[in-house]
């Protein structure tokens, strides 16, 4: 499975690349809000960056999606393995015409060299790196998400502040409005000059007062509509995260049932070659019963008896084990369905090896 170690390698690469744009995002959006009130008060978490993250991304679940696929396409070639162990080879087979017990022999030494298990385990153990890879992409999200979320919040608090000093400046502004009519009114209708002057002196002062606030009035109006920015930028970050781990935990699913799958494989070899080897004793004991005298035989059946009781536990056993299996198997179907409904693309190119199509 060099290929195979090569992929995952790859795979971790591209979690690396990934993780450091989602991190580098989320570093950016904190930093904005401690900008504002300053020259620097932009964002740069536009179209484009987060259309390279969500590129980085696909990338990243693509290349594990393929992962998971080369895992499902080795176990099911562990069939082709277990109907070797149960049958005899060509050659176990000839040599059993001329002597049973040299075949039963090879095959006996067969079994107990067989390879499956080192097989099944290294998968296995792939499948949790896997799995492993995936989980701290999760936590990386699930961290970084909190992260906007708390950013988030003080921003909403911070634009809450923002349009309540808008609305009390505008309220100020609108009550000034009939104060200055009324001088200005009083003005043109005075004919004393010192009084007019007076007059004059106090519609400066309201106009410097009404100027004042409304230049206040735009810079609360920019405060606010900058905030309005942060939050909807920190939205859209939340709601890429959110997705993010939803695929996350779809491939989890998916190996973990995967892998609890393969585990019930590994347990139906050992059964499938107890149940054999416990039909071997069976049978010998039933052609040496045959070939000696009625005292043997009487203990004999007795051993017989004994056996069949173990053959009756093993069987009853199985059907636990049938029930098991049958769970996990529906398990593997419905993360199956999730898996091929959130990757098509890659199993149709998969399945009908239309790479590069």
């Amino acid at each position: 499975m060099a290929d195979f170690d090569a992929q995952i390698r790859d795979s971790q690469a591209e979690v690396a690349k990934a993780q450091a744009r989602i991190t580098e995002i989320t570093g950016r959006i904190e930093a904005a809000r401690g900008t504002l009130g300053t020259a620097e008060t932009g964002i740069d978490i536009e179209t484009a960056t987060l259309a390279d993250v969500a590129k980085q991304t696909d990338l990243m679940n693509a290349n594990i999606a393929e992962l998971i696929m080369g895992l499902d396409d080795v176990t099911a070639g562990f069939s082709k393995d277990f109907d070797e162990m149960r049958s005899k080879t060509g050659v176990e087979s000839l040599i059993g015409i001329f002597s049973k017990g040299r075949s039963e022999a090879m095959r006996q030494e067969r079994l107990r060299t067989a390879s499956i298990d080192d097989k099944l385990q290294d998968l296995i153990a792939k499948s949790d790196v896997i799995v492993t890879l995936l989980q701290g992409q999760l936590d990386l999200l699930n961290g970084q998400k909190a992260r906007v979320e708390t950013n988030l919040t003080a921003t909403l608090d911070d634009r809450e502040a923002a349009v309540a000093a808008l609305e009390a400046v505008r309220a100020e502004i609108s009550g000034m409005d009939p104060k200055i009519i009324e001088v200005e009114n009083r003005i043109s209708a005075e004919q004393d000059a010192a009084a007019r002057t007076r007059l004059e002196t106090e519609l400066a002062a309201l106009n410097t007062r009404y100027n004042a606030l409304v230049q206040d009035e735009q810079v609360q109006l920019a405060k606010s509509q900058t905030l309005e920015r942060y939050i909807e930028k920190g939205k859209t970050w939340v709601d890429s995260l959110q997705n993010q781990a939803a695929t996350q935990m779809v491939l989890i699913n998916k190996l973990q049932t995967d892998t609890r799958q393969r585990v019930v494989l590994y347990d139906a070899l050992t059964s499938s070659l107890k149940t054999a080897q416990q039909q071997d004793v069976a049978h010998r004991i039933n052609e040496i019963g045959v070939k000696t005298d009625q005292e043997a035989q009487t203990a004999m059946a007795a051993i017989g008896a004994a056996t069949n009781d173990k053959m009756a536990d093993m069987l009853e056993a199985h059907e636990g084990h049938m029930v098991f299996a049958r769970k996990i198997l529906e398990q593997k179907a419905k993360a199956d369905e999730r898996f091929a409904r959130r990757f098509a693309a890659i199993v149709e190119k998969h399945d009908k090896n239309r790479y590069g199509s």
